[in-house]
């Protein structure tokens, strides 16, 4: 598209890699933003009151005025679904609402992908308890358990006994207070569009899963599903905490060409007939099976620089193009900067632990030595700080871009970066097989593969 094309647009819940990502668009498609910022104060305050109808009916009145001529996000709590609901409500191009329901409701999802790809798929149930209860007898540990409906990882992790799992899911009052906040939204939409998923607020459990870690990343246009590419998970070793994503990634192109076919199942199933998506998944090349882990209705933001620097393609512009109603693949390519691309994740896991932040002067040093690396700081208060151990298992204070003319080159500039910032490098901690959500292939829980 030539730089002569403005269309304002909207973007909802706008912060971190897609202000990036957007902005470096805004010549030609300037936008407005709408939507806080979950993670910092005082902008997630509005939590308390927010109403995602009366959002959305607020942001529907203001279009035209507005001059709007698209929504769009990439925010997994509530803005896929705002901008699917906006987009409806508008008669613009989006994402079908019932479809966006269908993938972030965990449970539905997985009773879809049961009837129409049992292969790809694991035994689960939903956890037989309100939140609060206590943890039900009978189960078979380990387990993994997540929320219904969250993002982030929040809360999900493998258990391996039935005080690990009461643990886990003792909730004080704060704690239940911000997780109804964050799940209601969800549940009203999704109780009068999708009432056959039930309810939301509750914890699927699932059966580990052997392999590595996998995220397919694509598109729907014209009820086509095309692939962009796969990008691998990294975890610290002996946890499921993300540790880095590199692109690209040796997987084989069969497997991809599976994973595809698996996607293109799935979405078909639940009308997802245009717009971004990421499906998460495990591939263990052993046995040769391949897992679903989820699918998120919306691009993975994180990625989109690493495509854009190995590939030349930016996902951030193709979600405008796709926004607009027209077909991403007709966009040019840009020049690729790097032959690999990682994005390093930093955390801790001792809660008594200090993540010391870089100074000003680190900071700038960094810019000056790495001009095309994006530094992102997340310092938080220590209670803060202590939910993040109770509901993610560690806390992560900062994410650091970079692209490398190799694999090795990446993780020597991993490693100066590292040491400017004054934080250990992720990069240099070997990767352990099986992760910490892995069990040997043949175990057998006493889960049943739960169906609609």
């Amino acid at each position: 598209m030539s730089g002569a094309v403005r269309e304002r647009m909207l973007i909802l819940f706008n912060f971190d890699w897609d202000r990036i990502g957007f902005g470096r668009w805004a010549a030609e498609f300037p936008h407005d933003s709408a939507g806080f910022d979950l993670f910092s104060f005082p902008s997630n305050a509005n939590l308390a009151f927010f109403d995602l109808e009366r959002f959305v009916d607020r942001l529907a009145r203001k279009a035209v005025p507005a001059g709007w001529r698209g929504v769009g996000s990439n925010h997994e709590q509530f803005g896929a679904l705002a901008a699917a609901l906006v987009a409806e409500r508008m008669g613009w191009p989006g994402t079908p609402v019932n479809a966006v329901l269908a993938c972030q409701h965990k449970l539905h999802a997985r009773q879809v992908l049961q009837q129409v790809c049992p292969e790809a798929n694991l035994p689960f149930a939903p956890l037989p308890a309100r939140y609060g209860e206590p943890a039900p007898d009978g189960l078979d540990y380990p387990l993994f358990i997540k929320p219904v409906k969250a993002a982030f990882s929040v809360l999900a992790r493998t258990v391996h006994s039935r005080a690990e799992l009461h643990a886990l899911t003792r909730f004080g009052a704060g704690e239940l207070w911000v997780i109804r906040h964050l799940v209601e939204p969800f549940e009203r939409i999704a109780r009068s569009r999708l009432p056959q998923a039930g309810t939301a607020h509750r914890m699927l459990i699932e059966q580990p899963v052997a392999g590595r870690q996998y995220n397919l990343d694509g598109y729907v246009f014209g009820g086509e599903v095309r692939a962009l590419g796969v990008v691998e998970s990294v975890m610290y070793p002996g946890t499921s905490a993300f540790m880095r994503f590199d692109y690209p990634c040796d997987i084989a192109p069969e497997t991809q060409a599976s994973a595809l076919d698996v996607a293109r199942r799935f979405l078909g199933a639940v009308g997802f007939s245009h717009g971004l998506f990421n499906m998460e998944f495990y591939f263990d090349a052993a046995s040769g099976k391949l897992t679903v882990i989820e699918f998120n209705p919306r691009m993975a933001a994180q990625f989109s620089d690493l495509y854009l620097r190995v590939d030349g393609v930016d996902p951030h512009r193709m979600a405008l193009e796709l926004a607009c109603g027209r077909d991403p693949a007709l966009l040019p390519r840009a020049m690729p900067t790097a032959a690999a691309a990682s994005s390093f994740v930093y955390r801790i896991f001792d809660p008594a632990a200090v993540a010391a932040m870089p100074t000003t002067e680190a900071r700038h040093e960094f810019s000056r030595r790495f001009p095309d690396g994006l530094l992102f700081m997340f310092p938080k208060p220590r209670g803060s700080m202590a939910r993040d151990f109770k509901w993610l298992g560690s806390y992560r204070y900062g994410i650091v871009h970079l692209g490398g003319s190799d694999a090795s080159d990446l993780q020597r500039r991993c490693e100066e970066a590292s040491r400017l910032l004054g934080w250990p490098a992720p990069c240099l901690v070997a990767d352990a097989e099986p992760k910490a959500r892995s069990v040997t292939p043949n175990r057998v829980t006493r889960l049943s593969m739960e169906t609609s």
